[in-house]
């Protein structure tokens, strides 16, 4: 683009605020550039838009005008041309209830948003016929042509002579030129030059801070050069710092702040809220503009915004999940929402502050066949969500960019993973909170940086996405399942202590296992087995050989109170004999394969060598799939079932014959993916499926796999299904529970496994947990010790191994060390009924079992990057070790009193940092003043501990007031909460009296009963104390600590304890 100052079009510059919308009616000159309002008419140009230019030196003669900038809504454009006269200037008139301004891309102040709600048009204006009218191949920026008629012919003869040199130049060039190796290149838009045939950059670049510059080259793998750059009518600045534009700092390639985008025509109010026409009049370096988008605004709750971005011509994919459909539009939204109409922007804010949650207008919008992309500013660098991939908890915004794609791969940083969630929740600067969902399946980028800003890159599907508006993050968490899905309530065994390892090599010595840790006493409830229990890796099969003895070893745990779990991979082998392999020869008479872009079936190569991949994606695979399940349950009753493998994974890049060389497998743009291709080691994307290409489909895999599994195991076992799946996407916590993956036994993989639970919980997938001591590699027996005590507060606790690798079970270690790792399984156990309400809370009300810190003290900024500490709840506050060698800890603990779970030693904190012993035996628990938390006697499973007496622990505030709660049911049953089989107890304490309420009863409360209550924090020795106006027999130590024994109080009746 020309620099200011000369006499070439789009050498403007934007407007003050003074020069916007409304001007009077004489020539406003501002030194640089003279401004003419839509009046001013230019020869053919019939609907004339605002005009910027610069004059030349000389300054402007009377009659005429040089560099005139001139867009408008019809194919035939007058720019760069002569106007011959010059009108006075005319005051636009905007009807008072819509006000706009042409804006550049800039962070905008809610002062320089005019406009809200209103029809942007006037009848007289662009209509439906002028949408269709459009010319899709106009240039990125229009090529000039003079409206004098002699300058048109001389320009024409030169551009002959210009044109036939370069046909010459570019003939020489070609015949010398090696061939390409490249298999893409975006192809170059249209380029913008001065006389000289150099594009000139303006200086309007240079003036924008590096922290707002939006990436304009976000290929990898690309050394951009200014040529390169300039080639997209882009700024460019290199960093002299910096050899190459990497992915992790300030891109040298960004937009202009005038970048063309698309206008917004035409919005109108609906029943739901608004709809608006966006019209693109200039492409973009991406093929396959779609030029006319139909936005629909839609105000779903109060604290709920829906926004869709849609091709009006032509239906696009979009995401198969339920979601909810809104009839009527919310009565008192807590947002606005504020259009600016070119370049098109969306501006959310919170009516209560006035922060700005979402403003699009800070970059261009992109929406294209292959490529969209949105970009907004954000309110703080607290960002959160945006799984799967292992970094902290709290996301760096440093040029940061998350790649979404599941894949198979141990966890790694800077890496997509196996799971894909383009959810984020954001703190903004008084505490409170907002979230944001795109509702999109497809291969996409999600970039941080610095201003703090995000950008959206995604490559199909539409624009859909949700905005939260909390105000606290624990309600924005809230109304993001209840468009997603609350999680199911667990199976009560799913929340005990589990074992398994790839590499038993026999169910013997999977059995020998299990009785190991039941001679020692040490908890466990499920059992499971790796695929060396099936007979040559074959789902649905099991080695009679090695493990002949398996369908007795679970009738065995059965009798023992315990579980059994298998693994399947979605890989089903096409190399049996046929009429051998039941699951492949019904599936190819049924259909229920993937195929290739042929349409034959797709063959990869998984454990079981040459397979054929299920889609899930198609009803009759369900039934088959329970079919299958249930013939190989009425041989091995197995209790649940691990989905592993189900990215898809394929050892293969596509599958055994290859991929077609089409644009799902080369898009115009590829995200950052592992190995840099679609394909890579999993199938081919251009692949079909029932509903759609593996291209728009590939992360929905692991869901639907499990959205089967789960209603397969309803059928079968007519209880609660237990699933844990590898791959998952929104809503999967409502079919499936989830581990972090194949990691290592080392002390970095304990420690990156807590940010790692803490995001699975605001993903709306509570039951979360890594595999204890470490998947590969040999632990050590420290590192299992402190991974047993973290891993006992995992939601999900499951010890797994891999094959090789020395044992790791708790039995396999020293006496002292298997002592620790009982005792901190045990403690697991004696808290079960508290995590078990905590599953219940989450399943009706969306909220987190492990919790964040700032979920419960958001207006505590230290709280914000803490992910070495979490909470059960909202009051269990947990403290690992995390580092070899360590006897002590150090916590943060916020502004209160806490206690020590173990003692009732009290902790006054400011806000700070403490210093906690912590014993190679102890991990480090404290509790909340104002808490009840319920507690039980352990046993070594949970069929047995959840018939045992309760013991509440009670943590009075400073006021001597506390309260909590109990759910309680039979464990199994599916729908107790929504069948009213259940019983729900409140306890509250105020004025020296706890009183037991039975909200809900059910015949389960009957059968348990209150043994001893412990009340820390009482502040002077009672006199007496009352039960049921009965006195009873109590103590009480010198830390405060007051306990009531032998109450046997029934839970399903009321009662009250008092002491004075």
């Amino acid at each position: 683009m020309p620099a200011a100052g000369t006499s070439h079009c789009g050498s403007y510059k934007s407007p003050g605020p003074e020069e916007h919308a409304v001007i009077n009616s004489s020539l406003k000159r501002d030194g640089e550039f003279v401004f003419f309002p839509p009046s001013v008419p230019c020869l053919s140009c019939s609907e004339p838009e605002c005009l910027y230019f610069s004059p030349p030196s000389g300054g402007l003669s009377s009659n005429q005008s040089d560099a005139v900038r001139h867009t408008h809504t019809h194919s035939e454009l007058c720019v760069w041309g002569v106007c011959e006269t010059l009108q006075p200037l005319k005051t636009l008139h905007i009807p008072t209830t819509q006000k706009f301004e042409m804006v550049s891309y800039k962070r905008l102040t809610p002062e320089e948003v005019h406009f809200s709600g209103a029809a942007l048009l006037d009848p007289d204006e662009t209509t439906d016929t002028d949408l269709k009218e459009v010319n899709p191949e106009l240039p990125l920026l229009p090529q000039s042509r003079h409206c004098s008629i002699t300058v048109a012919l001389l320009t024409l003869g030169g551009l002959i002579v210009v044109l036939s040199g370069i046909w010459l130049l570019g003939t020489i060039f070609w015949l010398h030129k090696p061939p390409s190796t490249e298999r893409h290149r975006p192809p170059p838009p249209a380029v913008a030059k001065s006389p000289n045939e150099t594009w000139l950059q303006p200086e309007s670049c240079s003036q924008i801070p590096e922290a707002w510059r939006f990436d304009c080259y976000p290929e990898r793998g690309v050394v951009v050069t200014e040529e390169m750059c300039h080639a997209r009518n882009c700024c460019f600045i290199q960093r002299s710092q910096a050899k190459t534009s990497g992915r992790n700092g300030v891109p040298w390639c960004f937009y202009t702040p005038d970048y063309p985008s698309y206008e917004l025509v035409s919005i109108t109010d609906t029943e739901m809220g608004k709809v608006g026409k966006l019209l693109r009049n200039k492409k973009t370096y991406y093929p396959k503009d779609i030029d006319a988008l139909q936005m629909e605004v839609m105000y779903e709750e109060d604290n709920r915004l829906r926004v869709k971005i849609t091709d009006p011509a032509e239906k696009r994919y979009e995401v198969p999940i339920d979601v909810p459909v809104v009839q009527k539009k919310a009565s008192n939204p807590s947002f606005t929402v504020d259009f600016i109409k070119e370049p098109f922007g969306l501006i959310v804010k919170r009516t209560q502050t006035g922060t700005v949650l979402l403003n699009t207008s800070i970059a261009p919008l992109f929406y294209a066949d292959q490529f969209l992309q949105m970009s907004t500013s954000l309110p703080s660098r607290f960002i959160y969500g945006l799984g799967e991939h292992r970094s902290n908890f709290m996301h760096d915004v440093q040029w940061n960019t998350l790649t979404m794609w599941a894949r198979d791969v141990p966890p790694m940083e800077l890496t997509n993973l196996y799971g894909v969630h383009p959810f984020y929740l954001s703190m903004e600067s008084d505490g409170m909170a907002h979230g944001f969902f795109m509702l999109n399946s497809n291969a996409m980028d999600v970039a941080l940086q610095p201003a703090p800003a995000l950008t959206w890159r995604m490559i199909g599907g539409i624009l859909d996405f949700y905005i939260f508006l909390g105000p606290d993050p624990s309600s924005v968490i809230a109304q993001y399942l209840d468009v997603v899905g609350k999680p199911a309530m667990p199976i009560f065994w799913a929340l005990g202590y589990h074992l398994c390892r790839w590499g038993y090599k026999s169910s013997d010595k999977t059995w020998n296992v299990v009785k190991e840790m039941r001679n020692y006493g040490i908890p466990q409830d499920v059992q499971w087995n790796d695929i060396d229990y099936m007979d040559h890796a074959l789902d649905f099969t099991y080695d009679t050989l090695n493990f002949s003895s398996l369908p007795d070893l679970v009738k065995d745990l059965h009798r023992h109170d315990q579980h059994y779990v298998m693994i399947l991979d979605p890989g089903i082998s096409n190399s049996q004999l046929p009429g051998s392999y039941w699951p492949f020869d019904e599936g190819m008479k049924r259909g229920i394969f993937i195929n290739d872009s042929n349409g034959d079936v797709l063959i990869g190569k998984v454990w079981p060598g040459l397979t054929a991949f299920p889609d899930f994606s198609n009803p009759d695979t369900h039934d088959w799939w329970y079919q299958n399940l249930k013939r190989f349950h009425e041989k091995v009753p197995f209790d649940g079932v691990w989905i592993d493998m189900n990215e898809p994974s394929n050892f293969f890049d596509g599958s055994l014959n290859g991929c077609p060389d089409n644009e799902l497998e080369n898009p115009p743009y590829t995200p950052g993916i592992l190995g840099g291709t679609l394909k890579a080691k999993t199938v081919c994307a251009s692949a079909r499926q029932k509903i759609s290409t593996h291209y728009n489909i590939h992360s929905l895999y692991g869901l639907m796999e499990a959205k089967a599994t789960e209603s397969a195991l309803r059928r079968i076992t007519d209880k609660r299904p237990f699933v844990i799946s590898r791959s998952t996407f929104p809503s999967q916590g409502k079919y499936s529970g989830h581990w972090l993956g194949d990691n290592r036994s080392q002390w970095k993989d304990l420690a990156t496994s807590i940010p790692g639970m803490l995001t699975f919980n605001i993903l709306g997938i509570p039951l979360i947990g890594a595999d204890i001591c470490g998947f590969g590699g040999s632990t050590t027996e420290e590192l299992c010790v402190r991974w047993t005590q973290l891993g006992a507060f995992y939601p999900f606790s499951r010890n797994h191994n891999s094959i090789d690798e020395q044992d790791q079970e708790p039995t396999a270690f020293s006496p002292a060390a298997r002592t620790a790792m009982k005792e901190a399984i045990l403690l697991r156990y004696s808290l079960f009924p508290h995590l078990y309400t905590l599953f219940h809370h989450a399943h009706i009300s969306g909220q987190t079992v492990a919790t964040p810190l700032l979920f419960q003290f958001p207006k505590d900024e230290k709280t914000y990057g803490i992910d070495k500490q979490f909470l059960w709840g909202k009051s269990l506050l947990v403290t690992p070790v995390l580092e070899a060698g360590r006897d002590y800890v150090v916590g943060y603990f916020p502004k209160g009193l806490w206690y020590d779970f173990h003692t009732g030693d009290s902790l006054i904190s400011s806000g700070e940092e403490i210093n906690l012993q912590a014993p190679t035996d102890k991990i480090n628990l404290h509790l909340r003043e104002g808490s009840v938390i319920p507690t039980q006697r352990p046993n070594t499973t949970l069929w047995v501990s959840s018939g045992q007496p309760l013991h509440l622990i009670v943590s009075l505030s400073k006021d001597g007031l506390a309260k909590g709660d109990l759910f309680w049911d039979d464990g199994e049953t599916l729908d107790t909460y929504e069948k009213d089989q259940y019983a729900y107890i409140c306890f509250t304490v105020e004025q020296n009296t706890m009183t037991s309420e039975v909200l809900h009863n059910h015949e389960e409360a009957t059968y348990i009963t209150v043994e001893t209550v412990s009340f820390y924090g009482v502040k002077t020795e009672p006199e007496n104390v009352t039960v049921n106006s009965q006195e009873a027999a109590f103590s009480y130590r010198n830390n405060q600590v007051l306990t009531v024994t032998d109450l046997g109080l029934n839970l399903s009746h009321n009662f009250t304890i008092s002491w004075m």
